[in-house]
């Protein structure tokens, strides 16, 4: 009887001559040491690939080991993906930077290519490499990366103490990140470059945020922030109702206390879309996007002032990916992607809203609604009445002074229905 590990060997198909057939394409991870850091078996992949795709400086790292056809990724990177599954039973080998499945090209292979059908040879990342450079346990470090994505996305994890590694685009991203930074009252936060990391042309840079705006670095290079917060810096808390003084507005917002039980009865799950109708100063949708990177929003606002307005607060919370659709529901709401859950917040009560807003729900998404006017009171009583649900009243009160004493002064109440489409 064969031992255990040989055994578990055999269940995966990792020792199976037929198993390895089907691994046509390989995928192999370089670094700036290029093939002095490869494996033997790495090696021997390139070496044996009838076609070997790479970027020029890729390919220029490992042309003493490729014997096969040489092609530069072409553009967009997305064509690559089809024109490689197209040739699918031949020797294929990518070449990408570091781990191919840590912001690679190996995970937007996968999406086409089942993993049995490939062999990939990882490299240390970008991050793994700064970590040991900065001697930073990895697993206490925030990571973004803003390789071809907006710098926006770095703001929520602007905290004092955090540490952060971040992959950027060119040489001028170390600059318009800390130019962000010093913006947001983070200026002396420590910054690092470290740039060509794991090659001979290796450096590292080591100031402050406010020192490095403006300057330029080589293209291959990663950052790495230790965050300080000056007096008034724009710090942004995790959990939900948050202070709707960060918030740009004109009045129309929802107040924090309700948004809080608003996203509570929305209930955000991983990949989700939700639609916030009415959106005002986008504070609801917005702070939906802040429960995890997966969720979605599209907020639906017909005045196109605070259209421009929820752009601008969607930026400043680190969430530019909020797509926002200006014009006034119903009509507004037709050919948009189907939603896991709506919020109805502004303009409910105009005819026709609320049954387009039921009827684009997809099956088991939750919808609801908040009204504080009478005619939006009514509306829902009498959805309510029809559909069933949940109506709760949300009341708040807040201190103010009365004469020399102080007093609680009750805010208006708020309607809430909460519904599941069946």
């Amino acid at each position: 009887m064969p031992s255990r590990p040989e055994s578990a060997a055999l269940e995966t198909g990792l020792t199976d001559p037929l198993h390895e057939e089907r691994r046509w394409l390989s995928i192999a991870g370089l670094g700036e040491d290029g093939v002095a850091g490869l494996s033997a078996a790495a090696r021997a992949a390139i070496g044996a690939a009838e076609i070997v795709y790479g970027g020029r400086r890729h390919l220029a790292l490992a042309a003493s080991l490729i014997a096969g056809e040489q092609r530069v990724w072409p553009s967009p990177f997305e064509s690559a993906v089809d024109e490689i599954a197209g040739l699918r039973g031949r020797a294929i080998c990518v070449l990408a930077s570091g781990d191919p499945f840590h912001f690679g090209a190996g995970a937007t292979l996968a999406r086409r290519i089942d993993a049995g059908e490939m062999r990939v040879f990882p490299a240390p990342s970008a991050f793994s490499l700064a970590a040991a450079r900065l001697g930073w346990p990895l697993q206490s470090v925030e990571t973004v990366s803003l390789h071809g994505r907006p710098i926006a996305l770095i703001r929520p994890l602007l905290d004092p103490g955090t540490r952060i590694l971040a992959l950027t685009a060119d040489g001028e991203a170390p600059g318009k990140i800390a130019a962000l930074l010093t913006g947001d009252g983070f200026g002396g936060s420590r910054f690092h470059v470290l740039e060509r990391l794991g090659g001979p042309q290796e450096a590292h840079t080591e100031t402050t945020a406010a020192a490095v705006t403006g300057r330029l670095f080589d293209d291959l290079n990663v950052i790495a922030v230790e965050v300080r917060a000056a007096a008034g810096a724009r710090i942004l808390p995790l959990g939900t109702g948050l202070d709707e003084a960060l918030f740009e507005h004109d009045g129309q917002i929802t107040k924090p206390e309700v948004r809080a039980v608003t996203l509570s009865a929305l209930e955000p799950r991983r990949g989700r879309l939700l639609w916030d109708v009415g959106a005002g100063a986008g504070s609801v949708c917005i702070e939906w996007m802040r429960q995890h990177p997966l969720l979605r929003a599209l907020a639906i606002e017909a005045d196109p002032d605070r259209a421009a307005r929820i752009r601008r607060n969607a930026e400043h919370f680190g969430v530019p990916g909020l797509e926002v659709v200006e014009g006034a529901a119903p009509e507004a709401l037709e050919g948009l992607p189907v939603p896991d859950a709506i919020f109805v917040g502004g303009g409910g009560s105009a005819p026709g809203v609320m049954a387009a807003a039921m009827k684009a729900l997809r099956p088991g998404g939750r919808l609801v609604a908040n009204a504080v006017t009478l005619e939006m009171q009514a509306v829902l009583l009498d959805t309510q009445a029809r559909l069933g649900g949940e109506l709760i009243e949300i009341a708040i009160a807040r201190t103010a002074p009365v004469g020399g004493m102080t007093a609680l002064r009750p805010a208006l109440p708020v309607l809430q229905w909460r519904w599941e489409k069946s």
